[in-house]
């Protein structure tokens, strides 16, 4: 049985990871980053959902008094 030839692993590997390396930058570099980050604010905005708005509530079954 012949024996494996490994002598190329090491250049072949080092060029996948290079390759890789180099693909992955170029991807990176075309991504719009934000030119002024902003912090967020701490205190967040509450949004009014359609039933808050309304001057009743509908409150469920489980939730009235037992009889």
């Amino acid at each position: 049985m012949p024996q494996l030839d490994t002598s190329t692993w090491s250049i072949t590997i080092l060029s996948m990871v290079l390759t890789l390396f180099i693909i992955l930058q170029l991807k990176v570099s075309k991504y719009k980053y934000p030119e002024t980050p902003e912090p967020k604010s701490l205190l967040s905005s509450k949004k009014l959902v359609p039933w808050e708005e309304k001057w009743t509530k509908i409150y469920l079954p489980l939730l009235s008094p037992q009889r």
